[in-house]
């Protein structure tokens, strides 16, 4: 997958709220036709939320996400599932070593926490 500016590159969604929200092309399937229609209804979790006026969010729908979801999970938010239900705070944008982490095979740099 070769994604020219992640975070920007998605799909948005009417959730119904003063902000918009917005899947990542990176929490999506590889393949853009595989991708939810314009029109379709669905269900979506909170995935990220921050100083932006935004939600980010995860279909909840199997389809619509990439198809190593549990590995991208393991290797990016390994504690996301404990974060459900707790406030939610503000990291501020990731950085370009982090960005570059998500395109490259053998994972984040072994200085990542």
């Amino acid at each position: 997958m070769n994604v020219p500016r992640p975070g920007v590159i998605g799909i948005f969604v009417d959730i119904g709220l003063g902000v918009g929200g917005f899947v990542d092309v990176l929490l999506l399937p590889e393949h853009s036709e595989d991708w939810p229609v314009e029109g379709t209804v669905g269900e979506f979790e909170i995935w990220w939320a921050d100083s932006r006026q935004q939600i980010r969010l995860k279909p909840s729908d199997s389809r619509y996400l990439r198809g190593d979801f549990a590995d991208f999970v393991a290797r990016f938010r390994p504690g996301w599932s404990s974060d459900v239900g707790r406030p939610v705070r503000d990291p501020g944008p990731p950085s370009l070593e982090e960005l570059q982490a998500v395109f490259r095979s053998d994972g984040p740099p072994a200085s990542s926490p």
